[in-house]
């Protein structure tokens, strides 16, 4: 007998999302994760901002907001930005968008990791269909063939094409449907075989938090340097706009030194000053207020979405360099796609696990994702070149896109979230 109409494996932002879609619509839902649960929810969004930041679309947004799930988070700690500058610290070249370009308020949300999860939790709690299991791994799948294709060999065949799968615990959980939203290093997608197309970028990122001399005013900064890119993200601290959270993608042995820099005072004091002059002093002098940890940045994609009864979203399926911000908001994409195929499916009285279904997935989400993929790639390797050719190039296409408002809309657009083929509800 199944347990769950389908079983998530990852509770993070975008298998809690998934969980919080179809829970709504009142499918049975597990979710196997192998993290604690979230920390106590009154003290989130107070003090010193979390390491770990998202750049939400308005895509997203409009997804979380028909979820219920961006009211409590507004009413704690979101900072809005309505403009990006961005530009190449290495020559002239620069580029500002601004949300009245395409009239709207903001191009979109600076939000706290752990404050977007406690948000997800609160919501899915409230649903007695969906159960979470917390702090446990996944330590072997199989799907259990048809009876028809004589691989097993058993008197009650009623479980025969279910995903059966064993946790650390000693359980085993039974559903027709499982996902994988469990990383980039997905346990899951490993176990079903799924091949995966990884490159090295040569880059590590170091994120920090800052309190600046001059207000950001609501404008997200990004600097390309000669080791790559450094972003300034906007956050509003009890109403002040002086916070910023850092991501600076650069060498493996620099974002090693960056990181032991921020392990003293004496050490991030200097930090600061590397990151004011990265930035060129365009907000004066920066305070380093936490920690300065680093993580490799590898681009991976897996070769498919998709296998019997199976589905990866996220950074299961695809992670790529952080210069965009685009992570959360591809795999926050692939959720509402996929839980809109499979509720359409149920409505209209079809398998979800029809492998039909599980193509149009995979067709709407993964060349949109590869794209993506691809532009960041070519930015990396166009804004990493020493060539004078190649700078040339970089500087004379963002100011000449700078001075084309019709091109730079387009851009905008994107950066809204709002190309492709959108689910319904974030329209």
């Amino acid at each position: 007998m199944d347990d769950s109409d389908v079983l998530i494996v990852g509770g993070g932002i975008v298998g809690s999302t998934l969980a919080l879609l179809l829970g709504e619509a009142n499918w049975r839902v597990t979710i196997v994760d192998a993290a604690p649960a979230p920390e106590e929810i009154e003290t989130l969004g107070q003090g010193k901002p979390a390491l770990r930041v998202s750049a939400l679309t308005a895509a997203s947004r409009r997804l979380l907001t028909t979820l219920d799930v961006w009211p409590w988070l507004a009413s704690r700690r979101v900072a809005a930005y309505r403009g990006m500058q961005v530009w190449d610290a290495e020559g002239s070249g620069e580029i500002r968008f601004d949300a009245e370009d395409v009239g709207v308020d903001s191009l979109g949300h600076i939000v706290e990791n752990d404050l977007l999860l406690a948000a997800l939790a609160q919501r899915l709690q409230a649903l007695p269909n969906v159960e979470w299991l917390q702090e446990v791994r996944l330590t072997g799948y199989v799907r259990e063939k048809t009876a028809r294709g004589n691989e097993i060999d058993r008197e009650d065949v009623r479980d025969a094409g279910r995903a059966l799968v064993t946790l650390d615990n000693g359980e085993q959980r039974r559903a027709p449907l499982i996902v994988g939203a469990d990383g980039a290093n997905s346990p899951l997608r490993g176990m079903a075989g799924i091949p995966v197309h990884e490159r090295d970028t040569g880059q590590a990122a170091m994120v920090t938090s800052v309190r600046t001399a001059i207000g950001h005013g609501g404008i997200a900064r990004q600097a390309f340097l000669s080791t790559g890119p450094l972003a300034f993200l906007p956050l509003t601290i009890d109403g002040r706009d002086d916070h910023c959270s850092i991501v600076w993608s650069t060498t493996p042995g620099e974002a090693r030194r960056l990181t032991a820099l921020g392990e003293t005072d004496e050490g991030r004091s200097q930090l600061g000053i590397e990151l004011a002059r990265g930035l060129g002093g365009r907000l004066g002098d920066v305070e380093v207020i936490d920690a300065a940890p680093h993580f490799p940045i590898t681009q991976r994609h897996a070769q498919r979405y998709v296998d019997e009864g199976l589905a990866l979203v996220g950074d299961a399926a695809h992670s790529l360099h952080p210069l965009a911000g685009q992570g959360v908001n591809l795999g926050l994409m692939d959720a509402a796609v996929l839980a809109e195929e499979w509720i359409r499916a149920r409505q209209r009285g079809a398998d979800p696990g029809d492998p039909r279904i599980l193509a149009r997935y995979e067709r709407r989400r993964r060349s949109e994702n590869a794209a993506m993929l691809a532009a960041m790639q070519g930015f990396q390797r166009l804004f990493g070149s020493d060539l004078p050719a190649l700078r040339f190039v970089r500087n004379w296409g963002l100011s000449g896109v700078d001075r084309l408002m019709p091109i730079k809309r387009l851009l905008i657009r994107q950066a809204l979230g709002e190309y492709g083929d959108l689910p319904e509800r974030c329209r």
